[in-house]
């Protein structure tokens, strides 16, 4: 009988109960092992945005989100799901964002805790409602060094800007390793092995712990909350800041968002060539001369 723990011979003669006592102790110690080693703190950070579908235009062309509800950024979903499928036991999840009144919406703040994090962090300012990327991930970074973190998860841009700044440039003020586009997630030991997927080629990269990811939205399909997540997600502590709390304060900005804008649409001329003869090559040209004059 082989001892795979050992690698030594068990003697046949041993009793039963010999055996049993060495099983018992290997296996109390497999478990002591996992239980008393390095548990992984995973923060993974969100952005509330405004219902697309209850977004409205206004005469003039301007965006009107008095009737939007907040939700999840849909991107931001992906990195959340990411997250409850690396921890393991032991290991801790906290949700963190940054923004202004759109935070004060408790229904929304129970979702995110349904979906895995065991806690969730909040900065709210009226000067974050709007913030530009460069602001937003002043004050991620800020927080994220005061909670404390082995892994920082962003999605891969927000619903609404998607301008697929703000995990990078957190990750860059934070001076740690970081990666976006990753659509793979392998934890080894103190070390974290992603793999990104790019046009042609899928990258391997091993980042050593801290780090900072951006995922992708096809790593994974983010999860339903069960009824029992959404009641025991009530449970679960909320920790809300200023944003003299995590010691943030506005810098001057090189670049000022003055107004969101819809440009007007376009009556639509309904001419249809449906043959490539002369004729209606000739007459094509012709509606696309009368169209750019």
């Amino acid at each position: 009988m082989q001892d795979c723990w050992q690698g030594k011979q068990i003697d046949p003669s041993k009793t039963s109960s010999d055996c049993r006592r060495l099983f018992s102790v290997r296996f109390t110690l497999l478990i002591r092992t996992r239980l008393t080693g390095d548990a992984m703190k995973i923060i993974t950070c969100f952005k509330l945005v405004p219902e697309e579908q209850d977004i409205t235009v206004t005469p003039e062309h301007s965006l009107n989100f008095d009737r939007a509800e907040a939700k999840i950024s849909q991107f931001d979903l992906n990195a959340i799901e990411a997250a409850a499928q690396l921890a393991g036991d032991g290991d801790e999840i906290a949700a963190l964002t940054v923004g202004g009144s759109l935070l004060q919406n408790s229904k929304v703040r129970k979702d995110v805790l349904s979906r895995g994090p065991d806690a969730l962090f909040m900065v709210q300012d009226a000067q974050l409602e709007h913030a530009l990327p460069k602001e937003t991930a002043l004050a991620l970074a800020s927080a994220a060094e005061k909670i404390g973190f082995d892994l920082l998860l962003f999605g891969e841009g927000s619903g609404d800007i998607y301008a697929q700044q703000v995990g990078l440039l957190t990750g860059e003020l934070l001076k740690l390793p970081v990666t976006n586009a990753v659509s793979h997630i392998q934890r080894d030991g103190d070390k974290i092995i992603v793999e990104r997927t790019l046009e042609e080629d899928v990258e391997i990269i091993e980042l050593t712990l801290p780090a900072v990811l951006c995922v992708t939205s096809d790593i994974n399909v983010p999860r339903i909350p069960s009824m029992k997540a959404i009641l025991g997600a009530g449970k679960k502590a909320v920790t809300s800041w200023l944003a003299s709390d995590i010691h943030w304060t506005p810098t001057t900005p090189l670049a000022e968002l003055v107004a969101i804008s819809v440009p007007p649409q376009t009556e639509r001329k309904h001419i249809i060539l449906d043959n490539d003869s002369p004729e209606a090559i000739t007459a094509l040209a012709d509606h696309l001369k009368k169209s750019l004059n």
